[in-house]
This record gives structure tokens, sequence and C-alpha cells, in this order.
């Protein structure tokens, strides 16, 4: 089950404040949190070390060498065996992005030469000016800069080349070089139980007071406990349970101490019903997102766009962002349905960035996809609205071709409301106008024709941005246009 975590600052009250204007809990801190790390460093050179780890005889270990109690000491393990396999799954996806990159400029790199290569055995010919095909890569040159197009793209194959090169070096220097794992400062951790009253024996808190069993090596300087009003947590959906494990961390952050509680969330009462009463979509765009509420029928029954603006800072975006998820959680309320979204993977896509341009790159890099979904569903969950993640397989092109001129929708608008449809497990078939042009073998999934579709109007002349597909009120011409040159296109190429 998923869990929650609550983090507020360590209060400092008056009463409680010493000389050196600190509380006696903050003192401890500062001298535990020593002991604490260099227990987590030994124990993070142990792992690392090691290919089998005990926890029993580690924990013995950690209690002689450093004065602690047990379970003070399955804190530092458990705190540091995260840090580790943190460490090994960022080695992993570090491998794992820098090998797409170098699989996508491997891949620039042949298609470049096989350009030049193509465009070179054209000139070749005695009599290409007469050719009826044309160059695929023409040759031109540029008076300012004194060169050829061709003499330009050679220069960008040799450079792609070196980087090709470093990152093939980079990548099996990762796969053989030690892990390292950074074990920050000024932090204690602190592992609960649910069998415990107040969910951790070493950390007691009723809500109001804070009371914390101190380790053996520092019994003679604080006593055998620490107290402080720690008070409650201020939340607006308020989910800690009383009874329940509860693990506690406490970590200094900007001069000052934060106490963090993490716990198993109370179950808030479903708002939403189930999808086949009505589903809202949401399509994501770096401009907008756009919703559609579809009903138990599959009808559109409302649709909408939350505009948001690019280019702030990260303080300002999380803003905006969290705004945006509030409307989406009030509409999902007034209509008491779930939310259906697309579920996206831009690591590839990132991967490509230098391939690509620096448009696509900009457009990629400036919204913040994963840190609004996280939100999403942190507000969603919170307020008992269900989140539903669906194949994002061509709901652009399902929405443009059939949605956007049938309800006059916007692009994102008329994709919203494919994705709803596909939430609620709804067929969409091709328009019956144009499978008569379309091939393909009985059997096959309905997204086949809608591949074979979307090739087709990648290569239409009538088509060249998302508002061409308002201008086109029978799919059925451009299709069989497209079928007829083709077929003649193939015709010359047999009897030649």
């Amino acid at each position: 089950m998923p869990t929650l975590t609550y983090v507020k600052g360590l209060p400092t009250p008056a009463e409680e404040l010493n000389s050196l204007g600190l509380t006696k809990f903050e003192m401890f801190l500062a001298a535990y949190s020593s002991v604490f790390h260099k227990a987590a460093c030994e124990t993070a050179n142990h792992l690392l070390a090691v290919n089998s780890f005990h926890d029993s005889s580690w924990n013995t270990h950690l209690q002689k060498t450093y004065g602690i109690s047990r379970r003070h000491a399955t804190g530092v393990i458990r705190f540091t065996e995260g840090a580790v396999n943190a460490s090994k799954e960022s080695r992993k996806l570090h491998i794992k992005t820098l090998e797409g990159k170098l699989k996508s400029l491997n891949s620039w790199i042949t298609k470049s030469e096989k350009k030049l290569s193509d465009s070179a055995k054209f000139y070749a010919r005695k009599n290409w000016q007469k050719s009826k095909t044309g160059c695929r890569f023409p040759l031109s040159c540029s008076l300012k800069f004194r060169a050829t197009n061709w003499q330009h793209l050679k220069f960008q194959i040799h450079n792609k080349k070196r980087r090709a090169y470093k990152l093939s070096q980079q990548i099996e220097h990762l796969k053989t070089a030690p892990i390292q794992t950074v074990i920050s400062k000024n932090q204690v951790f602190v592992v609960g139980s649910k069998d415990e009253s107040f969910g951790n024996h070493v950390c007691q808190w009723d809500g109001a007071n804070f009371k914390l069993r101190v380790p053996a090596c520092l019994e003679s300087r604080f006593g055998k406990y620490v107290q402080t009003k720690l008070g409650n947590f201020d939340c607006l959906h308020y989910r800690l349970p009383e009874d329940g494990a509860k693990t506690w961390h406490f970590f200094r952050k900007h001069n000052k101490w934060n106490a963090a509680v993490k716990f198993t969330p109370v179950p808030v009462n479903r708002v939403s019903r189930h999808s086949a009463y009505g589903c809202i979509g949401i399509d994501i765009n770096p401009g907008s997102i756009g919703w559609a509420y579809v009903d138990k029928d599959g009808n559109l029954k409302s649709h909408g766009q939350i505009p948001l603006q690019m280019g702030l800072p990260s303080g300002k975006q999380d803003a905006q962002i969290v705004e945006a998820c509030l409307q989406l959680a009030r509409l999902a309320t007034t209509f008491a349905c779930p939310i259906v979204c697309e579920k996206l993977d831009f690591s590839t896509k990132k991967e490509q960035l230098r391939e690509r341009g620096r448009k696509y790159a900009r457009m990629l890099s400036g919204w913040a996809y994963s840190r609004f979904y996280k939100l999403l569903e942190s507000i969603l969950s919170n307020r008992g609205i269900y989140l539903m993640k669906v194949n994002p397989a061509y709901t652009s092109l399902i929405g443009l071709v059939k949605y956007a001129r049938q309800y006059g929708l916007a692009s994102d608008e008329a994709a919203a409301l494919a994705i709803a449809r596909r939430g609620m497990r709804l067929t969409e078939n091709v328009p019956g106008s144009i499978t008569a042009y379309l091939s393909v073998k009985d059997g096959k999934h309905v997204w086949s024709l809608w591949n074979q579709l979307n090739n087709i109007l990648k290569s239409c002349a009538e088509i060249s941005s998302r508002h061409d597909y308002f201008s086109i009120s029978n799919w059925e011409l451009v299709v069989k246009r497209w079928s007829e040159q083709s077929g003649q296109s193939k015709r010359k190429r047999t009897s030649s």
C-alpha cells in the first residue's frame, strides 16, 4: 500500500531555549547525527563491499561499536540500504540513458552518411538534370560562409562520431567503476513498527508532545529521554492514523531542523464512481491541459482547457501545476467520475534531444510532466478520486480524425475525448469510408488500421499542421487519392 510523508519545521518553544538559542532536543539531534553519520558511512562501505549482507550480525556490530540500541541500529541499516540501492539504481539508469543517446547518435550518423552517399551517386549520373525524382540532399552553397551544405553535414558527422566515441568510453567506464554513495550529515532516521505503541518504540508522539529514547552513548549528556513540543501536522486532508507504523526522519535544512513522519495513510471515502458511468480525459501539452467529460454512453457532455504559462521559475511552476490539479479535482468531484490520463514515458524521447533540434528540445524539457503527474496523483488520492492511466497510442490522431471537426474541439480536447473513451474500454474504429483502402489482415488489432492511416497522413500534402484536420470533410477522398498515387508509383517502378 502506498505511504505518505508529512514534514514540518521543528518548533523551538521559548521556555526550552538555552543560552545558545537552541533547545535540548536540537542539541541532542546535533550530537546523535554525528554518531548516525559515522555508523551509516561504515554500513554503506560494508554493503558495497560484500555480496551477502547479514542484517542481525551487522546490527550487533553497530550496537557494540557506537553504543546504540538495536532499534537505533535498525534505523541506520534501513536508511543506508535505501541510499545504497538508490545509488545502484541511479548507476543503472545513467548507463541506460547513455546507451540510448549512443543508439540515437549512431542512427543519425548512419542516416546522414547514407544521405550523402545517395546524393553523390545522384550527381554522378550523366543526365541527372532530367531526373524526375530529384536529389535526396541537393547540393547548395552559402555565399556568407563560403561552404556547401555537404561540407557542413560532413563536419556534423565528424563531431557526432567524436561524441559517440566519448559516450562509448564513458559507458565502459561506468560499467566497471565502483559505486559511491553519498551520506549527508545532520540527519537522524528511526524506523517504526506497527506492533509498538505510537507506531515506534524509540520515538513516542501523542499528537502534541514528542519523546525520544536516547542511545546509551549519549545518556551521560542528555539523560534517558529527550522531549519537546512538536504539535500536530497542519494538513488540509489529514490522513495520519493513530495506530500503525510511523517512521521518523529528522534532518537539518536551511539552518533549521525538520521532522518528517512516514506512514500508511487512512483510506478516504471514494468520491468517483466506476468508469462505466463516465470519465474525464485529460491531454497535457506544454501550453494547456485539455479535458473532456464523457457520459456512460461514451458521448461528449462537457469540455474545456486549462491554460499554462511556460518558462516560469520552479516555485511558480509548482504553484501553477497545483492550481491546475485542483481545477481537475473540482471537475471530477462535480461529475463524480475518475480522471483518465496517458501513461507517458519521455526517457526515450529525451535521449534523442540532440538529434531532434532545439525547438523540440525546448518543448519537451520546458514542462515538468513527471512533476505534474506526481502532484495530480497525490491531490486526487487525498480527495478520493481515482486516477486511471491508459496507453497513449494514437489518441491524438483519433481525436483529430474523428472528433475535432465533429464537435468543434481543439486538438488537446479531442485527444482528451479519445483518452476518456479508452479509459471506459470503448473501441475506436477507423471511419468505415476509408477501411476499403487500407490493407490489414484479418484478426489484426484496430491499431493496425490507425497505424496505416497515420503513415498516410504524414505523406499527405493536404495536412501540414493540426489546423488542416478541420478543413477535411471527407477522409475517403484523401485516402483514395493517396492510394491511387501510391499505386501509380508502384506500377512505374515495376515497369522500369
